[in-house]
C-alpha cells in the first residue's frame, strides 16, 4: 500500500472511530501505534512510561476522535500532537513528584539565612571595622580598603599611589597589625 493509500485507511478509520466503530480503532492502532510509541520513547526516555503513555493516548484518541478533520489535518500528525501533549504531561508530572516532598521532611531542612542575632553581631562588627579603619592615617585605610574589599593587587596600588611595592606592603601590614589591636580592645 502506497503512502496516500495509507493516510487516507488511516483517516477514514479515525473518522469511524469518531463515531463508536470498535474495529476502525483496532486500524488506527494497527496503523500508529510503533510510530507513536517512537515519538512517546524519545521524549520520555523510559520503555514502561511510554507503554503508559501510548494507552493514555489511545484512550484519549478513542473519546476525542470525532473532532479529527482529515481536511485540516493529516491522521499521523493529530495522533503524533495529542501523542506529544501526553508526553509531556507525563514529564510535567513527574517533575513535580520529584520537587515536592512530604511535609514531614520540612522539619529536616535548615534555614540558611542568617537569623537577627547574628545580623546584629555582624553588624557590630562592621560598625567596629569602620572605627577601627578610620583611626588608621588616610592613605594606610585606602590601601588596606583597596586591597581586601575591592580586591586590587599590591603592584597596582603601589603603582596608583605613587610609591614602591616594599613601601606598600611595609604600609598594609602595619596598618593591619594596627587594625588587629584596635579590634581587640
Amino acid at each position: 500500500m502506497d503512502a496516500d493509500a495509507a493516510r487516507s485507511q488511516l483517516a477514514a478509520a479515525l473518522v469511524r472511530t469518531g463515531t463508536g466503530d470498535r474495529a476502525a480503532l483496532r486500524i488506527v492502532y494497527q496503523d500508529s501505534s510503533a510510530k507513536l510509541f517512537g515519538v512517546l520513547l524519545r521524549i520520555l526516555k523510559d520503555r514502561s512510561e511510554a507503554e503508559d503513555v501510548l494507552q493514555d493516548v489511545y484512550v484519549t484518541v478513542w473519546r476525542k476522535a470525532a473532532l479529527f478533520n482529515p481536511e485540516k489535518a493529516s491522521p499521523i500528525t493529530w495522533l503524533v500532537a495529542i501523542a506529544r501533549n501526553r508526553a509531556i504531561d507525563r514529564l510535567r508530572a513527574s517533575t513535580h513528584a520529584r520537587r515536592s516532598a512530604p511535609l514531614e521532611e520540612a522539619a529536616e531542612v535548615r534555614d540558611t539565612t542568617p537569623g537577627a542575632l547574628d545580623m546584629v553581631v555582624k553588624a557590630e562588627q562592621q560598625a567596629r571595622l569602620g572605627e577601627c579603619l578610620g583611626e588608621l592615617e588616610e592613605k594606610t585605610s585606602q590601601a588596606i580598603r583597596s586591597a581586601f574589599l575591592d580586591g586590587v593587587t599590591y603592584e597596582q596600588l603601589a603603582e596608583r599611589m605613587g610609591v614602591p611595592l616594599g613601601t606598600m606592603k611595609s604600609w598594609i601590614r602595619r596598618g593591619l597589625l594596627k587594625l588587629r589591636t584596635c579590634l581587640e580592645r
